[in-house]
This record gives structure tokens, sequence and C-alpha cells, in this order.
């Protein structure tokens, strides 16, 4: 089942203002409501839900005295808290602008003679990327913000899950899911701390955002130059962790890239987040771990050195890659073959080809008799 359309509220009494913003929001994916007036307003509000509003500050003409939408701003924080509003407006002054965003507790202010298509679509973007709100207010929400791991009713024998997320909300959503689905979830908000949690813990799932710089960051950087969490994917793949990318970043050539060099479980964009499509790839990791759970029996260094010999190398390439000696490499492989219960090197290579870790097959031939 398709998860229900997302819903815009454009108020505003110009038919060509109406029409531009209803252009853009709908090329987002949100299915738009109009209203002209206050009181059109008024019963949309009651009739749906929206993400987000867009509102006119003056809904009377040329009168610039008209204030009515500040009041529908008063309306949406009253009976629709989890609405990002917009208000865009003519009439402006610091004064104002300085009012809306604090007492009114609007997204942004915006004014129609500086209105920029291109920066009214990455508004857009971030809205929908921002955490969707929760009606539950659980311990684990509580824990997640403040970063604490999430505890789970079955005790130390739960599965453990890894949440890199540098957002507090999509911290706490994506948590409780994973508590409620019996994980023990150690949340991390940087790129730093999660490398630090790979190396000293292990975990049966991941779930990662590509993109941890935080907002400030991404207004600086370009698209491709704060997604550190394709590094963790990295991480995550050799230590055959079946990971989950759950981010706002979604263009093709990213979610390609993440499919095909780093053999995620799923990818989600968090712009159509779906709570029961997060539980769906939950439960495919899971059986996804199921098949790779043979080589949980290697020690984190010998999993590196198996994936290294599935891409064909040499001991001597081996050894040059992890900076260890070759004897290092050989006792490496010894314990490798005695744990998988193999007696050669193409065999070790396709129990990592069949357990996902190597995606494909070799770089080249394995030679058995090194």
């Amino acid at each position: 089942m398709n998860a229900p359309s997302l819903r815009a509220l454009v108020v505003e009494d110009d038919r060509s203002w109406q029409s531009i913003l209803s252009e853009l929001l709908t090329d987002a994916g949100l299915t738009v409501d109009l209203a002209g007036n206050i009181d059109e307003a008024g019963r949309l509000l009651k009739e749906n839900s929206h993400r987000m509003a867009v509102l006119d500050l003056s809904l009377a003409g040329s009168d610039h005295r008209n204030h009515d939408g500040l009041r529908i701003l008063e309306s949406i924080r009253r009976h629709d808290p989890a609405c990002r509003t917009i208000l865009l407006t003519g009439y402006a002054t610091v004064e104002l602008a300085v009012s809306v965003l604090t007492e009114y507790g609007a997204y942004n202010f915006m004014r129609k003679e500086n209105f920029h298509r291109a920066q009214f679509r990455e508004m857009i973007q971030r809205i929908l990327a921002s955490a969707p709100p929760s009606d539950e207010r659980m311990p684990s929400m509580a824990a997640a913000r403040a970063g604490e791991s999430v505890p789970v009713s079955s005790g130390s024998g739960a599965a453990r899950a890894l949440l890199v997320e540098d957002d507090a909300g999509w911290r706490g959503i994506l948590s409780e899911i994973l508590a409620d689905l019996n994980y023990q979830v150690r949340p991390c908000n940087s790129f730093g701390e999660a490398l630090g949690c790979l190396r000293r813990e292990k975990y049966h799932l991941a779930v990662v955002d590509l993109s941890l710089a935080g907002p400030a960051a991404r207004d600086v950087f370009q698209p491709d130059e704060s997604l550190e969490g394709f590094q963790l994917l990295a991480s995550t793949k050799t230590a055959n962790i079946p990971t989950i990318v759950v981010s706002g970043v979604a263009s093709v050539d990213e979610i390609q890239r993440a499919y095909d060099q780093q053999a995620i479980v799923a990818y989600l964009e968090k712009q159509t987040f779906d709570r029961a499509a997060f539980r769906r790839a939950v439960d495919e990791a899971r059986r996804a771990r199921g098949i790779s759970s043979e080589l949980d029996v290697l020690t984190d260094r010998e999993r590196e050195a198996l994936v290294l010999l599935a891409q064909g190398m040499t001991n001597k390439e081996i050894a040059e890659s992890l900076v260890i000696t070759t004897n290092t490499v050989k006792r490496h492989l010894k314990a490798i073959f005695e744990k998988l219960d193999v007696h050669t090197r193409s065999a070790a290579a396709a129990k990592a080809i069949s357990a996902g870790v190597v995606v494909g097959r070799p770089l080249r031939e394995i030679e058995d008799d090194e």
C-alpha cells in the first residue's frame, strides 16, 4: 500500500502567486490545497493536516494594514502544530520578520520582491527531509535525543542496531521504531562517533544517514562533499552488517552508488518516509543477517582479510593493505579456513561472496596454491 500523499496549504489572494506556488509544491510531490481568504483557510485546516503551509501576510489586496496571515499562523500553531509554515509577503519589516519567527513559530519568512524559485525549492526539500511528527512521547524518544542507548525489554540478549543520524528528531523516530522491533539501539550523531562504535562493538544492523555535516554545513558544501555516510557504508559492508540508508540525499546517482558499491539492504528517502516501509526493510535486513551469519565466527581483522582475499589479492597485497606482515596474513587465513571449514582460497572467497560481503565475482582468479 502506498503512503498517503503529503499535503501543502497555500493561502494567497493573488491568482498569479497561487499558480507559482502550486506549481513548485506539486513538482515536489505535494498535494496542494488553495485558499484565497481566512475563511477558506480555516475550512481547509479542519479538513486535512498539512506538512507545510505558505501564507501571504495580507489577504485584502493592497491593504498593507491587513494581517490575516498572522491569524492563520496562530490557527495552524494551535490546530496543526506539525505543519511547517512560511510567510510570504510584499509588506515586510524587520520587526515583523522577527515576530513571525519567534512568537508565531514560522519556519521561514520570505519577501515577494526577493523570491527565487530555486531557493523556494530548496526550502521545500528541507521541510520534507526534516523529521516527521510523532504523536507518541515515549522514553525511547527522549533517550535518543540525549544520545543514549535505547533500552529494550528483552535484556542483554537483544540484537544491537547502530543508528547514525545528525538530526535529533530523526534519531528519536528511528530509535523508537527499532526499539519496538526489539533492537538495542546505539544512536550516533557524527561520523567519528559512529566509526568508534563500529571498531569497539559488534552490531546486527546499521541505519545510516549519508549526510552527517548538519544543516549549517549543508548550506556551504556541495551535495557530494558532506556525504560522510558513504565512508561508514564501506565500514559496515566490511564488518558484514546489513545496512539501511535513510537520507534526505536522494539523487539517482547517489542511490545507485549506495546499492552498487556498498550492497545496502534498502535506501529510504526522508522526503517520502513511511514507517511501514522502514519496518519491512528491517525485516529484510534480519533475513540478510541470517544468510551471512556464518561469517560471525570471524574476528574483525579476519573478516577484513577475507574480503581482500575474495577480491583476488595476494598475501603480499593483503599485508600491504592491512599494514601487517605476510606471516600475519597467513595466520589469519589459516584461522579463516578452520572456522569456515574450507581448504582453499577459492572456497573461502565463495563463502564471502555468498554472504554478500563482496559483490559479484572476484576481481581476478584466486590462486589456491599461494
